[in-house]
């Protein structure tokens, strides 16, 4: 595969706490997907195939509003150095962002699927995903069920139930967004460090160690010195398709890769699937699933506990 490689910085930002130094370094990769460049982070011993190692990398997809140098603490924890490939889905991370005003759940299928053909045009992958990124896969294994071998899905639940009498006023919303030209601009943040604090108020779990890294790839400086999300304010406008619970699990049923469902331990109640009994009714339509919850967690576990994520990776996938 031809790439345009380089080697990550540290994550250093000034500071008092030094920043977390990766076990694994990570290189970039730039490929053409649908008309965008998408942005591929690497964790692989360099481009000369190893036999001892399998030719095909475990992808990472990662969640709303992150980035796939999220996945670095999960990396670093693996025993083994199997290669891992995760995307920045585009207007993420260091992907092109789209030109036009929304984002939508088929846009990511789509660039998925090209993703996939071009690492993998063969054989089955194991995906970890997490939050959005598992939503994403889901759907996938059950729109090409044999392209996807095994899965382990982190708090990647789906959105609550709507009722089609909701659709007048959504479609009413997302109208009156879109007048509002250009979308809300991303808040900025003074210093590395400042984004990094904040990122420990949302997690208080996150180590300053493990905040400093995030925000040094999850933001760029902008013109007035400003750090921002390397997020594209266009996903915050509201979607107006509804999220149709029945069809989602029409895909769901048709998924033959095996499933770990892992949960974070720490569910905040304003979100549906704090009622067990809804996930429940849910995962009945995965046929082989799984089921974990990871304690001292929520719902960023993959910051809170790589260690035991990792553990969970290897297990399942062996």
């Amino acid at each position: 595969m031809n790439s345009s490689a380089h080697t990550d910085p540290s994550g250093a930002a000034t500071g008092t706490v030094d920043p977390y130094l990766p076990l694994r370094a990570s290189r970039s990769e730039w490929i053409p997907v649908r008309g965008l460049s998408q942005h591929l982070r690497w964790w692989s011993e360099g481009d000369d195939a190893d036999p001892a190692r399998p030719a095909t990398p475990i992808v990472m997809l990662h969640g709303w509003m992150d980035c796939s140098a999220s996945f670095q603490f999960i990396v670093d924890a693996l025993s083994s150095e199997t290669p891992v490939c995760a995307p920045d889905w585009r207007g993420f991370g260091l992907s092109d962002r789209t030109s036009s005003d929304s984002y939508w759940f088929p846009d990511y299928l789509a660039d998925l699927d090209q993703l996939l053909e071009r690492i993998s045009p063969d054989a089955p992958v194991d995906l970890v995903a997490h939050s959005m990124g598992g939503n994403v896969a889901l759907l996938y294994a059950g729109i090409r069920p044999e392209r996807i071998r095994r899965i382990v899905n982190l708090e990647g639940l789906g959105l609550g139930a709507t009722r089609s009498s909701q659709a007048p006023g959504r479609y009413r919303q997302w109208l009156d967004e879109l007048r509002d030209e250009p979308p809300r601009a991303a808040r900025g943040y003074p210093t590395l460090d400042a984004l990094a604090q904040r990122l420990m108020q949302s997690n208080r779990r996150l180590t300053p160690e493990r905040a400093r890294f995030i925000a040094h790839h999850w933001s760029r400086q902008r013109d007035d010195g400003q750090f921002e999300i390397l997020g594209d304010p266009a996903h915050k406008r509201v979607n107006p398709v509804l999220y149709r619970v029945p069809e989602v699990l029409a895909c769901w049923r048709k998924i033959r890769a095996s499933v770990l469902w892992v949960m974070a331990a720490e569910q905040p109640a304003n979100r549906w699937h704090a009622d067990d009994t809804a996930v429940q009714r849910r995962i009945r339509a995965i046929r082989s699933l799984s089921r974990v919850t990871v304690e001292d967690s929520g719902h960023m576990l993959h910051h809170d506990q790589p260690a035991a994520i990792a553990r969970m990776i290897e297990d399942f996938f062996r």
